[in-house]
């Protein structure tokens, strides 16, 4: 097998894989109505009450769980603009050895990494015990909800490699 090599190791230009599928293009129904269910889970949180920074938070968690680079790119602008400080953004990624989050987020992120990867934990009932402690049935509801919605962005965005973030300098 022959490997050709097009851009130097040293580059410094940012390279990103090709679009697979023009998803926007090809079923606009479709995406409108992924878009939909997001503003449905969006709706849902603000019914019960869940934090603008907590939703981007657990947003970015099952992001970066999935790799989809778009997605991480716009939840932790989108939780740094809900006033999320950037460390704890760095730290979101490694949150069970952290100490920045409360109680209530770890509970989020458990629940977001047990929702996230379902095929392999089929969600313990000892992370939805510590969960269910933490929120109310509506704002579990709408904890649901919202991984729900940004896995179903994920899986569309890096299937298709459809949405790219842009380097802001």
């Amino acid at each position: 097998m022959t490997t050709t090599i097009t851009e130097s190791a040293h580059s410094t230009a940012p390279v990103a894989p090709a679009r697979r599928l023009d998803l926007d293009g090809i079923a606009p129904a479709f995406v409108r109505a992924v878009t939909a269910l997001d503003e449905a889970a969006e709706a849902e949180a603000d019914r019960a009450g869940i934090e603008k920074g907590l939703r981007e938070l657990v947003r970015l968690r099952a992001s970066q769980l999935n790799g989809c680079s778009y997605c991480v790119d716009l939840h932790s602008r989108d939780a740094a603009a809900s006033g999320e400080s950037v460390q704890r953004l760095y730290a979101v990624a490694i949150w069970p050895e952290s100490n920045f989050f409360t109680a209530r987020e770890r509970a989020a992120f458990a629940l977001v990494d047990a929702v996230t990867r379902l095929s392999e934990t089929h969600v313990p009932d000892d992370v939805w015990h510590v969960a269910s402690g933490a929120f109310s049935d509506d704002e579990l509801a709408a904890l649901l909800a919202l991984v729900v919605s940004v896995n179903a962005w994920n899986e569309l965005a890096v299937s298709t490699r459809g949405w790219r973030p842009k380097l802001r300098i």
